[in-house]
Formats: C-alpha cells, structure tokens, sequence
C-alpha cells in the first residue's frame, strides 16, 4: 500500500521517514568526521561539498515530505496512547522538521558568507546571499552545530519512545512505520 490509510502508514511515507533518518544520521556523522580533517586531508574539501550536496538533497526531501503530510491522510492514533503521548509526538514531530530547516539554513548561511554558491553535486547551484552580519560564518556555524545536535538528541528520544512502545506497551506504534508490517498486513 502506498498511500496512507486510517491505521496505517503508507510506503511514501515510510519511505519518507526513514530516508531522513538516514539521511540526518549520516549528515550528522559526517560532519563530526570533517571537523577534524586537516589542510592536507584529501577530504578537507571532498567531505564538506558532500555535506552541503546531502544536506541541499535534505531540504528537497523535506518540501517533498511536508507537501505529502499536507495531502495525504493520517492514520489515526492508537487507542492505547494517552492524549499527553499524542500531544508529544505531533511536538516533536513538527520540531525535528522545523530543526532540520533551521540545520539547512544555517549551513547555507555558512557557506554563502563568502559570496559563492553552494553546489550541489554538480547538478545544480544555489546562489550565495551574500554576507548579511559580520562573523555570520561563525555565529551560523555555532548555531548550526548546536541545532544538529539537538536533532540527533531528539531523534534519539523519539526512537526510545518507539521502542517503549514496541517492547514495554506492546502496541503497534513502530511496526507502523516498518515495511515488514506492511508485507504481514497484506499477507494476513
């Protein structure tokens, strides 16, 4: 099924989920590794124009994503969740979305401080803004490093809160997001 339904998610929006988790864990890792990367590393240049083509990649995913929550249904919650679980997880969920923007953001005021464009991959370039405040590559880059960390935190919690679900209530909450269940539904 590939669409949503009332109890379930679909393949998009699986597919959609677990891409960005991917994709954040990645970035995040990646970009602890070239922190550390002297001059003379020949990926002192490789791995940030990685960063910044995955992290561009990212953003597009995320329109991709919003624009699917806006017109796709939502399954409903389960009837074992508390309405202070409901109420959290659409927090969260909306914050780890507005956090990965800001990340995006940030990164692009980064880059672009200096004038030139972020390319992306050779694909395509995004044009630079320009310089808006003075040490905007500074300021940015702090905020830009406590925010990711404040998204793997968060996405961390989030799967913990998966896993209570799974292994202490015994509901269903993460097989929804899986595709095994999607496979077992059909077949059932």
């Amino acid at each position: 099924m590939w669409k949503n339904s009332d109890s379930d998610y679909g393949n998009i929006s699986k597919c959609l989920h677990w891409l960005a988790a991917l994709t954040v864990f990645s970035l995040f890792g990646l970009g602890l590794w070239m922190v550390e990367l002297d001059y003379y590393d020949s990926w002192y240049r490789k791995g940030p124009n990685l960063h910044r083509s995955i992290g561009v990649l990212l953003m597009l995913l995320m329109l991709g994503r919003l624009i699917w929550l806006m017109f796709s249904n939502k399954p409903q919650p389960l009837a074992s969740h508390r309405p202070w679980e409901r109420a959290l997880a659409t927090i969260v969920q909306w914050l780890m979305i507005i956090l990965i923007f800001t990340i995006g953001i940030t990164g692009y005021l980064i880059t672009t401080a200096d004038g030139l464009a972020v390319d992306v991959f050779n694909w395509f370039s995004i044009p630079s803004s320009g310089k808006w405040i003075s040490n905007q590559e500074d300021l940015a880059g702090d905020l830009h490093k406590y925010l990711a960390y404040s998204m793997v935190s968060l996405a961390l919690l989030h799967a913990i809160a998966a896993f209570k679900h799974h292994f202490i209530d015994k509901d269903t909450t993460l097989k929804r997001m899986g595709f095994y269940h999607s496979i077992n539904t059909k077949r059932s």
